[in-house]
């Protein structure tokens, strides 16, 4: 599935990750964690691709799939027309100099027994960019002026640092090596509001510096209204509906994007979303539910959603959608709130 009808920097088709559970005597595969089940998706050069949904849903193993920090289970990357998934050695080396991550929690992404200059240039050395000590130094000072750390506090560790500056060194390290794509795993979660629209100008400043490309993961929906051209919404491991940003939040079709969006706060009375408030909690991915995987919470599910898998289809306009009542007769996106209430 592509975004338009131009070919995608990245392509995504069928991403499939399970984990195994061990467990007794001999430590042996007892169940598995399905916690993405066949994702596709594309991602155009330059854009933003937002994936949102609860915790828990796999969006952050999507991320890792992607870039091989995770080992997928089964599926297809594309990223600029190249198979990632049989990349070895030198070959997936160089693709990870073009394929870069931005982690969530900026304590834990940082080794607090190196200095920050060093954090900074590794990647600079391991992918051979700086002919000279000197030449890396200054890759690493221009690499710090571009997210808004002075270059002398280079000797410093992570420890020394606020949470939203230790951000600042973890994308300084993610554009050091000038990628083409970066996964942003939640990058602002762990901040505080204040600083969390400082820490997005700067991704989207960085963007049209250097043509780069995001997969922006998040569970903030007003966050990725912001900084996403597509956004792709997430349940339970499956991808239950993608659109342009604009027509996601004021078109909203599947019912668990209508809940979601429902629970953001709008100023403007008049626009204001009637709350859906979802049933039950989420179900196990060591034992995902049959037919729609959402049907244990929908508020307008049918029989058919619980015997049968909807069909993941583009309803016109690049609108992709898996829900059974997405085009029946006797359903409306409307009827979702009234049902809920």
């Amino acid at each position: 599935m592509t975004t338009n009808n131009s070919q995608p920097l990245l392509e995504v088709t069928d991403l499939v990750k399970h984990f195994p559970v061990r467990g007794g005597l001999l430590y042996r595969t007892v169940a598995q964690v399905h916690a993405v089940d066949g994702v596709s998706f594309g991602v155009q050069a330059r854009q933003t691709f937002g994936l949102v949904g609860e915790s828990g849903c796999g969006k952050s193993t999507v991320g890792r799939s992607i870039i091989r920090l995770t080992e997928p289970t089964a599926g297809r990357v594309h990223f600029d027309g190249k198979d990632v998934g049989p990349l070895k050695g030198r070959e997936l080396k160089s693709l990870r100099r073009d394929m870069q991550i931005v982690f969530q929690d900026p304590y834990s992404a940082l080794d607090p027994r190196m200095p920050i200059g060093e954090i900074i240039g590794e990647g600079i050395a391991i992918h051979n960019l700086a002919n000279s000590s000197a030449e890396r130094n200054q890759m690493v000072h221009e690499s710090m002026e571009l997210v808004g750390l002075r270059p002398q506090l280079t000797s410093r560790y992570p420890h020394e640092f606020s949470g939203g500056q230790r951000q600042r060194i973890g994308i300084a390290r993610a554009i050091a090596i000038r990628p083409r794509f970066i996964v942003c795993d939640e990058p602002v979660s762990a901040l505080d509001v204040s600083i969390q629209s400082q820490i997005l100008n700067l991704l989207k400043d960085l963007q049209q510096r250097f043509g780069l490309t995001y997969l922006f993961i998040a569970h903030n929906l007003a966050v990725v209204r912001y900084i996403s051209d597509h956004v792709g919404v997430m349940y339970l491991g499956k991808l239950v509906e993608s659109a342009e940003t604009e027509e996601t939040f004021k078109n909203p079709l599947h019912p668990y994007t209508q809940a979601l969006l429902s629970a953001v706060p709008e100023p403007n009375p008049k626009r204001r979303r009637d709350r859906i408030v979802l049933q039950g909690d989420l179900p196990s991915p060591i034992k995902p539910p049959p037919g729609c995987r959402f049907h244990t919470r929908c508020p307008i599910a049918m029989e058919v959603c619980q015997q049968v898998e909807p069909e993941y289809r583009d309803v016109g306009g690049e609108h992709w959608v898996a829900c059974h009542a997405v085009g029946a007769a006797s359903w409306r996106p409307d009827k979702v709130s009234a049902s809920s209430r």
